[in-house]
């Protein structure tokens, strides 16, 4: 499969066309390995010998390490890898590394990027002995284990393609209007762990939940929504601190419940605004949202009869780990999060076809009331032996 075809965008998840005769057999483990041991993003002497966490962004078709001071940061239109090592305990009591590998798929992304980082994905675990815990992550859905990994999350708008640097043309400087959202993911692990977002500069973009910064020109905004927390409060006073290391400007703090609030309505277009509902839905949900769960389901992956056939084992009910069997595959849908289990005895048909299976169990929903969250759901991939504890609880249930 070339770089830029694969997984992309939404509309475009489809590997029916895909020739995957091949696909993990041992001369195509032997192809990606030796591809992936040629990379320079991998064989840097860290990547699979040191616990740590790791972030690329792709850049025209190549993966390029994004800077440490940036980790946490994102932009809308790219796509970006992330490696988590961390050390377990193995049955002989010598440590282990294991591996989380995420591909973070803006909503903006090219379908170019988005191709490379899934593509880029599946050599990375290659480069790894195929261990890793492959996880597809959307942006307006992020999964808990993602969003666990770093303190502070922003979602900015741009990206490579359409540069960073701006060039100034005209003698009067170029008019600065920016707004973000600062909000506590509502299912995030971490207690510190918060959430900022770019959204349009407009009025109707408030909501008395959350905190919000505006700058415009030389001058920055902090509104408090009536209902934020001291915890919004505080990462909005970081926020601000980093956009004004390199600059001077002034900063006003303002709350809802303060007439000196209506500034900042005036400021993004709501000079004419009589009631104001300041409610505008978050950019980016949980993606265990109790309004909207799926069936519980366990399906398993097998050829033992002779062709590859997929079947409910559970509908419903509870699930626990005598329901796997190593000789086969099995995809367990939570209602929120898509789990694959790849037993150590699989077939090399069942082992090419998980990610086929996963897509088409998808677009069963794309026609129905799941569709739009079976779709944004976080789809994860783990190989018996090395189940994460995450899989475990999504199992034992």
């Amino acid at each position: 499969m070339a770089p830029h075809e694969g997984l992309v965008h939404q509309k475009e998840y489809d590997w029916r066309d895909s020739n995957v005769e091949l696909v993990g057999s041992d001369i195509d483990h032997r192809v990606k390995y030796n591809s992936a041991a040629t990379e320079p993003a991998w064989t840097t002497g860290q990547i699979g010998q040191a616990a740590g966490l790791y972030v690329w962004r792709i850049e025209d078709f190549q993966v390029i390490p994004w800077p440490k001071e940036k980790y946490g940061q994102f932009h809308e239109g790219d796509s970006y890898i992330v490696l988590h090592s961390y050390k377990v305990g193995a049955k002989d009591g010598q440590e282990k590394l294991g591996h989380d590998i995420f591909f973070w798929l803006g909503s903006k992304t090219s379908q170019d990027e988005a191709g490379t980082a899934a593509y880029k994905t599946v050599e990375l675990d290659e480069f790894l002995h195929g261990v890793a815990i492959q996880h597809r992550e959307l942006q307006h859905e992020p999964s808990d284990d993602f969003v666990a990994l770093f303190p502070r999350i922003s979602i900015l708008s741009g990206g490579v393609r359409s540069g960073f640097t701006h060039v100034e043309t005209d003698e009067q400087p170029r008019e600065t209007l920016l707004l973000l959202r600062i909000f506590k993911h509502p299912s995030a692990k971490r207690a510190d762990s918060i959430m900022v977002h770019e959204v349009e500069p407009k009025w109707q973009s408030l909501d008395e939940n959350d905190v919000f910064v505006l700058e415009k020109n030389d001058k920055i905004w902090v509104w408090q929504g009536k209902n934020c927390s001291p915890m919004e409060k505080a990462k909005a006073a970081q926020v601000v601190h980093d956009m004004t290391i390199a600059k001077h400007v002034d900063v006003e703090v303002v709350s809802q419940s303060e007439s000196r609030s209506r500034a900042i309505v005036t400021l993004l277009g709501g000079e004419d605004a009589d009631h104001l509902d300041l409610k505008a839905s978050r950019p980016i949900v949980s993606a265990k949202r109790a309004d909207h769960q799926r069936p519980r389901r366990l399906f398993r992956l097998s050829d033992a009869s002779g062709q590859l056939s997929f079947d409910v084992v559970k509908d419903g009910g509870s699930t626990n780990k005598s329901d796997l069997d190593s000789n086969d595959v099995f995809l367990l849908d939570t209602g929120s999060d898509i789990w694959v289990w790849q037993g150590s005895g699989a077939s090399k048909a069942e082992k090419a076809m998980w990610i086929k299976v996963a897509q088409l169990y998808i677009r069963r929903f794309s026609n129905s009331e799941d569709g739009i969250e079976a779709q944004a759901a976080p789809v994860s991939k783990v190989v018996e032996g090395y189940e994460s504890p995450a899989f475990f609880r999504a199992l034992e249930v």
